[in-house]
């Protein structure tokens, strides 16, 4: 096992999460980084996508501000696949997932990766340990080859220097210039599917629209592309407010009840196959909706 000395000119903070599939490997490599005297904030364990987004948000806030300590992101889960593809949702978050030392070494040097993700099941303790120590150990050492990349990397995808066009997302791009058909069972909503089983959609509704409450057989996540709206999981009792960027997570069977400030467009993507049972009728649903904003509110 090789003994770290991390190349960071700054003190060094990690952020720390795990889902129940990468907890125990999580806890390992989180003992080994305070046993080299590294600062460590252990989030603890829940779900895979909850856990990386928020390391990915802690991570991401601390590369708007300066600071005098470096923050990086450790997370793990089953795979390590699904932390990094949530983690990597925050604006400057460059999460990889190593499977090998050499896969550390390479998403240092080459891609300047400030979270590294490891997979509980396929990756022994002593191996983690090698990659997390090769991970801490390797600066990005290849600006001769992209100079600016420092400076371009944290705008891609963000609008600031790229054309309209070449900063549409691969989601957007699947849908551009194909007619949404009409939900019938929701007037002001339309619906283009991606994808059939497990199945994806992009969601349009019409400003004022509201979905009455209803809940579906398999749980889906969905991320805000243009709008405004609030979700009332009523199984719950909680309000989410939603705006463009937003991502929201509704287990299966809860009931929820929807409104739409804006124009609003969304991807959504169930565990399984789309259904929809209503528990209310439309005109409740909005009477429902005026009281809880009082009159109309936002």
């Amino acid at each position: 096992m090789a003994e770290s000395t991390t190349t960071t000119t700054r003190p060094l903070k990690i952020i720390a999460g795990a889902d129940s599939f990468g907890c125990t490997l999580k806890d390992t490599l989180v003992s080994h980084l305070r046993s080299l005297n590294i600062e460590v904030e252990d989030l603890g364990t829940s779900s895979y996508y909850t856990i990386a987004a928020e390391v990915g948000r802690q991570v991401s806030s601390s590369t708007t501000t300066p600071a005098t300590t470096e923050t990086r992101g450790l997370v793990a889960c089953g795979t390590g696949v699904g932390v990094a593809i949530f983690a990597n949702k925050f604006p400057g978050v460059y999460a990889a997932t190593c499977l090998t030392p050499e896969e550390a070494l390479n998403a240092r040097s080459i891609n300047n990766s400030n979270v590294l993700a490891v997979s509980g099941m396929s990756t022994s303790p002593s191996t983690a340990i090698d990659i997390l120590n090769t991970w801490l150990n390797t600066p990005f050492n290849i600006e001769s080859f992209l100079d600016d990349s420092i400076k371009e990397m944290p705008t891609i995808g963000s609008g600031s220097s790229q054309s309209d066009e070449s900063a549409k997302c691969a989601i957007c791009c699947l849908v551009k210039n194909r007619e949404l058909n009409p939900i019938d069972i929701i007037p002001g909503g339309s619906m283009k599917i991606l994808r059939e089983t497990p199945t994806s959609a992009i969601v349009r509704f019409k400003a004022g629209s509201v979905e009455p409450a209803h809940h579906h057989t398999f749980g889906h996540d969905l991320v805000v592309m243009e709008g405004k709206k609030s979700v009332w999981n009523l199984s719950k009792k909680e309000r989410y407010d939603l705006g463009v960027g937003d991502f929201l997570f509704t287990p299966a069977g809860d009931v929820h009840r929807v409104k739409y400030y804006e124009d609003t467009e969304f991807f959504i993507r169930w565990d399984g196959k789309w259904d929809m049972f209503f528990d209310e009728d439309l005109e409740t649903a909005k009477a429902a909706v005026e009281k809880e904003l009082g009159n109309g509110a936002v």
